[in-house]
């Protein structure tokens, strides 16, 4: 007899039921100011200036969560004599998986760029669809165990969509990774009738998951065609995800970022409805309505169809992207001449793209602006809402660099005002500000971008003359008023702060 057994004969039931519900209580307790902080967190990271102080909500919610659920399975454990010894072996297991976990996200968060850091989300996205699915078909196997009498059919149905959710949202985030990391073309895949495949596709797993809740209950004759149905569902799911994603132009990943991180969140509330934790149902919820959200306000910001992007196919109806229209040849400009152009510039605007992250050209642009504005000149930024390959990519970038909030400008601030413009910066940026895009048929025709023509010099940094991430040509690279900065971005800022 051990020494838990002695003690456990000593507590009456009543006192361990007593415990038990004080356990609960905590728990629930715990998982309120855990959700109030989630809450908290979003409403910061709306703002640049409350965004590290939304962070640290969020990092301090996740942490009361995590202790709360491990302190309430220890409890219960330590109320069942019988399960004493397997109980602690998983609670121990679980410890090592989050340690093993902490020590893998703390070292790539200390190595990732900020330019790889889409990839990377796109990466986490993967692993929470995966988890659903692997939480899902638990839940089926243990059903009997899981479920109270008289919801099995509901549960079940719980189960199916989990898993659903969870593979579309792992295939997808594999081929968003992909094509951010420029491992994939980031050219849309346009098969033919592909949003009659799509239908196809949720069509068939509809009428899957009426019939895999009529065989997958304990009193079904043969649970095999419930796992068949189960198999074939998830098979059709993981090709939906990665179709989804697929037709989808690189040029508008990072909406597609922001679609996955919704996707990511209803898979996490699956889960929570199918493990009966109330808190990870409120974070997924969290979580899929704001990415949803955010999604919506981007397609709006970019006169695209929010359908579109959920339907896959998101900017793939106009041509293929060929031009062979000759736009005559352009005009290069030294960095030295540049800062003499700046010199005599009374309003000055930058509009930043992924080449400056690529170039982690942010800190001498900050510098650039700073000598500029103690000279007198009056300068600002001009922000594509997808500048970057993620939602808020640059406004990131300049707020790591220590760059004035008030001059960061969002586009639709800045889009009337170029016309006042004496110089106009743009650096690292191609298809946002690509004047193709207000030509019907063009690959991203109705594309609201900077109209940085209308300034009355613009000078593009650019290491090449290729096109883009969207892969067409830029007519603005050949204007009468536009000038090649050629050359990595940051060694042409530094040069041009040095002649200032």
């Amino acid at each position: 007899m051990n020494t838990f057994t002695l003690a456990t004969e000593k507590i009456s039931p009543d006192m361990s039921q007593d415990l038990l519900d004080w356990t609960d209580r905590i728990s629930t307790l715990a998982y309120l100011v855990a959700a109030l902080l989630f809450i908290l967190a979003l409403a910061g990271l709306s703002k640049q200036q409350s965004a590290s102080r939304g962070n640290s909500f969020g990092i301090a919610g996740m942490t009361i969560a995590l202790v709360a659920t491990v302190f309430k399975a220890a409890v219960q454990s330590a109320n069942d004599p019988e399960n004493f010894n397997d109980a602690w072996v998983t609670i121990l297991l679980v410890a090592v998986a989050m340690l093993i976990g902490a020590v893998i996200g703390i070292a790539r968060a200390r190595k990732v760029e900020m330019t790889g850091m889409p990839e990377l989300i796109a990466m986490l996205h993967c692993f929470v669809g995966l988890a659903a699915v692997f939480i899902g078909v638990n839940s089926f196997i243990h059903a009997e165990h899981t479920t109270e009498a008289g919801y099995e059919k509901f549960h079940l149905g719980e189960v199916y969509l989990g898993i659903f959710i969870g593979a579309v949202t792992f295939t997808g985030s594999i081929i968003a990774f992909l094509k951010l990391s420029g491992r994939m073309k980031g050219a849309p895949l346009t098969l033919p009738g592909r949003n009659l495949l799509n239908l196809a596709i949720i069509v068939i797993s509809l009428v899957g998951m009426v019939f895999f809740i009529l065989t997958g209950t304990e009193e079904a004759d043969n649970k095999a065609v419930a796992w068949t149905i189960l198999g074939v569902m998830i098979v059709l799911a993981l090709a939906l995800g990665l179709h989804l994603v697929a037709a989808i132009g690189g040029g508008d990943m990072p909406v597609v970022v922001s679609m996955l991180n919704s996707y990511s969140g209803w898979a996490a509330a699956a889960a929570g409805f199918m493990l009966a934790n109330p808190l990870l149902i409120i974070t997924g919820a969290l979580v899929g309505s704001s990415g949803a959200y955010l999604s919506f306000i981007m397609c709006k910001a970019m006169n695209r169809s929010f359908i579109s992007v959920i339907l896959g196919g998101f900017g793939t109806e106009a041509s293929s992207g060929d031009d062979d229209r000759d736009y005559g040849t352009h005009t290069e400009i030294t960095p030295e001449e540049t800062a003499e152009l700046l010199k005599s510039a009374k309003t000055v605007m930058i509009t930043p793209g992924y080449g400056m992250a690529v170039a982690q050209a942010q800190y001498p642009v900050a510098e650039l602006v700073r000598r500029l504005r103690d000279k007198g000149v009056e300068v600002t930024f001009g922000i594509h809402p997808v500048a970057g390959r993620l939602p808020g990519h640059m406004n990131v970038l300049l707020a790591e660099a220590k760059v004035p909030y008030d001059i960061v400008l969002e586009m639709d601030e800045v889009n009337d005002d170029f016309a006042d413009i004496d110089v106009v910066l743009v650096i690292g940026a191609n298809d946002t500000v690509n004047p193709i895009a207000e030509e019907p048929g063009s690959p991203i025709a109705g594309m609201p971008v900077l109209k940085v023509w209308d300034a009355e010099r613009v000078i593009v940094f650019k290491r090449s003359m290729g096109a883009g991430y969207a892969g067409v040509q830029n007519p603005l690279f050949f204007n009468e008023n536009s000038d090649m900065l050629l050359g990595d971005a940051k060694d042409s800022v530094e040069k041009i702060t040095a002649a200032l």
